[in-house]
């Protein structure tokens, strides 16, 4: 069963919009499994503290190295296989469907949620190298904790679980599977508001839809996403070819 474990100071977030829709489905019918580790519960002093002052002019809280690590080797002790062991930052790297994809076909992943300015940079570099832990960043912008984007790469990766969405070909036509923005989608009424749906979508034939489709939705990515297109053309992206 995949699983995810999640690292945070707030575990009464979780399940939250994990326990709805297709990723509660999938929870309450284990296909996945969620479990959260409270990083507070590995502090040491009589406060409890798992965060202190930054060395330096800056101002801000950093998480404790010493307690991070601790909340860390737990949750590595107790799961079982070999996950992906993730820490959510605006630096990291920016997650994509290909990376969901990696994530979604291992054992599961750990994911350590932030807060305050930051975790002691010591933790992340000796994870790196000893566990090859892995920065991600949803977006280009500042959370006030690393919850929120966990929730996005969690569901992203439940969602391409066996079993968790009705219609597994439907995920092969999704947007960013084919490297462009999805094409433009339409049901019933046939005319809403004077307009109609596109005349080649009502004429069965699936080979000039399907070609409808694909200028379509690179029609729409050159227009709202040139950095997508730029890759799509050039063949860096995968499918992508000269245009």
């Amino acid at each position: 069963m995949w699983r995810a474990s999640v690292l945070t100071l707030f575990p009464e977030m979780f399940p939250g919009p994990l326990a709805y829709s297709l990723s509660g489905k999938g929870l309450r019918n284990n296909v996945w499994s969620l479990t959260t580790v409270q990083i507070r519960d590995f502090t040491t002093d009589k406060h409890r503290s798992v965060d202190d002052t930054c060395y330096g002019p800056n101002a801000g809280m950093i998480m404790k190295a010493d307690v991070v690590d601790s909340a860390l080797r737990y949750a590595l002790a107790d799961f079982a296989g070999k996950p992906h062991i993730l820490y959510m930052s605006p630096r990291g790297v920016s997650l994509k469907q290909k990376t969901v994809h990696t994530f979604a076909q291992s054992d599961g992943i750990i994911v350590l949620c932030g807060r305050y300015e930051g975790v002691d940079d010591r933790v992340i570099e000796y994870w790196r190298e000893s566990h090859g832990l892995l920065e991600v960043s949803v977006g280009d912008y500042i959370l006030s904790g690393g919850e929120i984007a966990a929730f996005a790469l969690i569901d992203a990766c439940v969602r391409l679980l066996p079993s968790v969405v009705g219609n597994e070909v439907s995920l092969d036509c999704e947007t960013f599977e084919l490297d462009l923005l999805e094409f433009p989608q339409y049901t019933k009424p046939c005319v809403w508001r004077g307009k109609s749906v596109p005349e080649i979508l009502l004429s069965g034939d699936h080979k000039r839809i399907a070609e409808w489709q694909k200028r379509e939705a690179e029609k729409i990515t050159e227009l709202r996403r040139p950095d997508l297109w730029e890759a799509y053309v050039s063949g860096s992206c995968g499918n992508g070819t000269k245009k």
